[in-house]
């Protein structure tokens, strides 16, 4: 059986945007194959793995390591993390994760590797594949440490080099990782009036699907080195080839900054404080996914 959540039993045998309004490239995924662990963990976080394989059964040795950990009395937080990278490198004695954190529901960690969220139970045992729904704040559960990982990684990215369709005194800013060709970026970029009337701020960041060195890629270096760089984005959503444009500029920063936050489709959608919103959402949505944030959430 595949797809669902992948629910990996890390004491026994290793095995295995975007949604909708989302241009996919699996040329990003690919990106991410570059070790044997990360193969190992995406596969984990696709499904590519049958659930038979996660849940094979545990050697003796480790059920009873585990057992006993899951008996033990609760650990503390920098004791919970580490048990969970010592779990993790039982599958590759090199895997590294960028973040280890506590997740947003009880007796789990949230791990982040190569952008991409998974959550390991804290005896180190289990791995959870599914990002969870939060019912009560009607979005995906995100814990503060993964909105400061975003917020780090989004700091990183400097205002000037941004495209930016802003009202006056805006209410909301939110940043979103666009392409040139992706139809739903085009989509998107017809409701800037609407989402400006809506006291909303627009950020364009570059994340060139098909990757660097590609058309794609070389369509945006264009744009940003335009001398009107709001008018030849607008041009080339509109489906007007840029002027061939060379110049010193951020895209392959940006789109590698993309990739450390896990994109994998266009537009990505990011609140002030490190929420990801979506891919393409209406105006309305977008106002009131950030209108639900807390005071100084989505500016």
């Amino acid at each position: 059986m595949h797809g669902g959540a992948c629910v990996c039993d890390l004491a026994g045998d290793p095995a295995d945007g975007a949604g909708a309004g989302v241009c996919e490239n699996p040329r990003v995924f690919r990106l991410y194959l570059d070790s044997y662990m990360q193969r190992i963990v995406i596969a984990a976080l696709l499904g590519a793995i049958s659930l038979s394989a996660c849940a094979q059964p545990a050697s003796p040795a480790a059920t009873t390591v585990a057992a006993s950990a899951t008996a033990a009395a609760p650990v503390s937080e920098d004791a919970a993390a580490q048990r969970v990278r010592d779990a993790l490198r039982q599958l590759d004695p090199n895997f590294n994760p960028d973040y280890v954190g506590a997740a947003p529901f009880p007796g789990f960690r949230e791990v982040i590797v190569s952008g991409q969220v998974m959550y390991v139970s804290d005896d180190g045992r289990f791995l959870m594949q599914s990002q969870p729904y939060d019912i009560e704040k009607r979005g995906m559960a995100t814990s503060e440490g993964l909105l400061a990982y975003r917020r780090k990684l989004l700091a990183t990215l400097p205002h000037a080099d941004r495209i930016v369709f802003a009202p006056p005194n805006a209410r909301h800013t939110i940043s979103v990782f666009t392409d040139t060709e992706c139809g739903y970026c085009r989509k998107l970029h017809q409701d800037i009036a609407e989402l400006n009337r809506n006291g909303i701020a627009v950020e364009y960041l570059a994340f060139p699907r098909m990757g660097l060195g590609s058309k794609d890629y070389t369509d945006m270096v264009s744009v940003w080195c335009a001398s009107d760089r709001k008018a030849a984005m607008t041009a080339a959503k509109g489906g007007a080839a840029p002027a061939a444009k060379n110049c010193t500029n951020p895209v392959a920063m940006q789109y590698t900054v993309g990739q450390q936050l896990g994109i994998n489709g266009t537009p990505a959608i990011f609140a002030a404080d490190g929420s990801q919103l979506g891919g393409y959402l209406p105006p309305a949505q977008i106002k009131a996914a950030l209108d639900r944030l807390p005071a100084g959430g989505s500016r």
